[in-house]
């Protein structure tokens, strides 16, 4: 009864933790495609606002690795929960703080500027929190269990992005346009305040991981140092497998979003509602992921749902110029079931590239590199791809971003 009580609440600390921190990065992703433009750059065009929007956006995938490596280290040299906690502090601080920032219209430039900063801390933020969450549900799997544990964090992914799109249409219904953009947008920033205290209070009542309380001391170095002297390897390839993944997720949502609202025309509540719809078909890849993968390898999984990503790149011009929400939303519900597929036995393969002493380093480090290749300047140059040449390029980039990941996963050697 203890052991499954245990097990409750490591899966439960990891699902609210990873929920919560997605949902902070999440809102920035809805608000960068909906209102930051107007509100936070120059009105030169609507087009460079866009872009600058999205540039900003992408300011938190080059502080990922940088707070993976910080939280890294700490995560193997002083423990995983305490650095979890430290994580979800940081994120949840700056997405509060863009709640309270001023426009440009009233700060001039120090509107942009502190937005990217806030933006550049939640980076940092996220660049430590899926590590020490996926290592917390796996460390502590029961054996033959390991990808289905790790699809808890996995999970805490379209449970934050539920909980931050289904936020912004509820807004959207009871708020008039100006409204929404004079002090709506401010309210699911403001409300992560609250969130945060609920993941903290979770964590706090976490022990600590039992793979970490076996590590003898003496021999934990300075984990980056070890890492790239000893799994260089890995951690290119652990870098390439999760590209796909990033690539796929935020094309469908970010990217489509902002173009469908945009360049479309459709509503925002009425494109919103399609995307909430169609992110219970990533939540259902992920699980369809994890129990596959331990009957077969998540290797193996991975492999397959890079392959219906290649495929799936090359139809999306296709049903995206077809004139019809319902095409657009079938293809969004194809595009973010396979990205369950890519995502879900991420959090088990991961951490069996690297041995326990530089694990969150290295698990850390290759998802949130990964994630700057494959996903943080998807939206911007999918829009420049866009506006050149149609929206069959940005499919080709889909295609593209799934064959790098194939390369990776060939390349991979799983520890055992």
């Amino acid at each position: 009864m203890n052991v499954y009580r245990q097990n409750a609440r490591v899966l439960t600390a990891s699902l609210v933790g990873t929920a919560v921190e997605f949902y902070d990065f999440y809102i920035y992703a809805t608000a960068a495609a909906l209102v930051f433009g107007p509100l936070f750059f120059p009105a030169e065009s609507t087009a460079v606002q866009h872009l600058a929007s999205y540039a900003s956006f992408a300011i938190a995938f080059i502080a990922r690795p940088v707070g993976a490596a910080l939280f890294g280290h700490f995560g193997d040299r002083v423990g995983r929960k305490s650095t979890l906690v430290a994580s979800l502090l940081l994120m949840g601080g700056a997405t509060v703080l863009i709640g309270l920032l001023p426009t440009y219209e009233s700060a001039g430039w120090m509107a942009p500027a502190l937005l990217c900063l806030m933006r550049f801390c939640q980076g940092l933020g996220l660049g430590g929190e899926w590590g020490g969450a996926a290592l917390l549900a796996v460390e502590n799997a029961p054996k033959g269990y390991e990808a289905r544990f790790g699809m808890f964090p996995q999970l805490g992914a379209p449970v934050g992005f539920f909980a931050a799109n289904g936020l912004f249409l509820v807004l959207s219904s009871v708020l008039t346009d100006e409204q929404f953009a004079d002090w709506g947008w401010r309210v699911p920033f403001l409300l992560s305040a609250v969130l945060v205290g609920l993941g903290l209070w979770i964590r706090f009542r976490l022990s600590e991981s039992p793979v970490f309380v076996q590590e003898d001391e003496k021999h934990r170095a300075i984990p980056v140092v070890e890492l790239f002297r000893t799994h260089i390897r890995e951690t290119v390839a652990g870098t390439f497998a999760v590209i796909a993944c990033f690539a796929l997720y935020y094309l469908a949502t970010t990217f489509a979003l902002g173009y469908g609202t945009g360049t479309l025309g459709y509503g925002r509540q009425q494109f919103l509602g399609v995307q909430l719809f169609a992110i219970l078909f990533m939540a259902a890849g992920i699980v369809v992921a994890g129990y596959a993968a331990d009957r077969r390898s998540s290797r193996s999984v991975l492999m397959f749902g890079c392959f219906c990503a290649v495929l799936l790149g090359t139809i999306m011009g296709l049903m995206f110029s077809a004139g019809s929400l319902f095409v657009i939303g079938l293809f969004l519900c194809l595009a973010l079931f396979t990205m369950g597929l890519v995502y879900g036995p991420i959090a088990e393969l991961l951490p069996r590239l690297f041995k326990a002493r530089v694990r969150y380093t290295g698990a850390s480090i290759a998802f949130n590199v990964g994630g700057i290749i494959g996903g943080g300047f998807a939206p911007a140059t999918a829009q420049a791809l866009a506006d050149s040449g149609g929206v069959l390029f940005v499919g080709l980039y889909i295609s593209a971003a799934a064959l790098l990941s194939l390369f990776g996963l060939m390349a991979v050697q799983v520890k055992r």
